[in-house]
């Protein structure tokens, strides 16, 4: 797989910003490299971002989404750059079966699965996505993340154009400089929704989109046996599994297939008293947006990149 450089990893703890209202990250160093009229957060931003255009194919963009490694593609005019949408990881699940989009494989082309994945994507895309000004500070980027739950900020210029694009894993990895006050089971959720091996993908999709979840751990018998993402069911699609079985292209038939289909041999877990400093370079090393939390061989917990940058923003 590609480097993913819409979740991109190149900035060292050395090259870390000042937090507005912490004392103890050093001064705000700005790279010689980096024009006086930007703000901070153009320093820890994916300037060269993957995109698309709004008569890109949505099974394109999947397979784009797929080899990539990402979670969202920003969608722009293919003259000017301007940002015209974004379309997520969420988006393709609620077609795929989750949600209202769905009604582009229903009603459009009445259950063909093919026929709807073959739309322009500005079918399914999200028009006007929240976004920053290249003046932007990392503040305002936590503001976001944490008070409206957007885990991908698309950065614009004065005249709209896409400059880069900062996640919720460019943050975090800023804000983990060193050991935190709080442990994981300060921070992690405990009221977990699961799934079962054998629940229909399609259910799966439509838990994920009703509860706005990115995952699901999937366990029987009171025993963790995985976590499927809505990347996992993106990469379904992406990868052509879907369409190995298919013989009537009816969504329903490419939705049937249980959820450990989707399930690969590792899982990575952590510790309620881990700290959550060490939790989130173990995710950063593991490229994964969560981790199941277990105590006692039973799952107790999940703790995201979004709980992380949450807690770091406290201390």
């Amino acid at each position: 797989m590609q480097p993913n450089r819409n979740n991109s990893e190149k900035r060292p703890a050395d090259r870390l910003l000042k937090m507005p209202g912490k004392h103890d990250r050093g001064p705000i160093d700005f790279k010689t490299r980096i024009a006086e009229h930007e703000g901070e957060i153009m320093a820890i931003a994916t300037r060269d971002v993957v995109v698309a255009h709004q008569t890109t194919t949505i099974i394109q963009a999947v397979e784009i989404m797929t080899r990539e490694g990402f979670r969202r593609l920003p969608i722009v005019d293919a003259g000017t750059h301007r940002l015209r949408g974004i379309v997520t990881g969420s988006d393709i699940i609620d077609l795929m079966g989750g949600g209202d989009k769905y009604n582009l494989v229903q009603v459009k082309h009445g259950g063909n699965f093919l026929a709807a994945i073959n739309e322009e994507l500005h079918e399914i895309m999200t028009e006007h996505p929240v976004t920053m000004p290249v003046t932007g500070s990392i503040a305002d980027a936590v503001d976001i993340i944490v008070n409206r739950r957007i885990g991908g900020i698309p950065i614009t210029d004065n005249n709209g154009e896409l400059k880069g694009i900062v996640t919720e894993r460019d943050v975090m990895m800023m804000l983990a400089t060193g050991p935190s006050r709080y442990r994981v089971e300060d921070i992690m959720t405990s009221s977990v929704r699961v799934t079962t091996p054998e629940t229909p993908i399609s259910e799966v999709s439509k838990k994920m989109v009703k509860c706005r979840f990115r995952r699901l751990p999937v366990v029987t018998d009171d025993v963790l046996c995985g976590i499927v993402t809505a990347t996992d069911i993106m990469r379904y699609l992406g990868e052509g599994k879907a369409f190995e079985h298919l013989t009537t292209g009816d969504a329903a038939e490419v939705m049937s297939a249980p959820v450990r289909s989707l399930l690969s041999g590792e899982l990575y877990t952590t510790t309620p008293d881990k700290n959550i400093h060490d939790v989130a370079l173990e995710m950063l090393r593991r490229q994964v947006g969560a981790l199941p939390v277990i105590e006692d061989s039973h799952l107790v917990g999940l703790v995201t990149e979004y709980d992380l940058v949450k807690a770091f923003s406290m201390e």
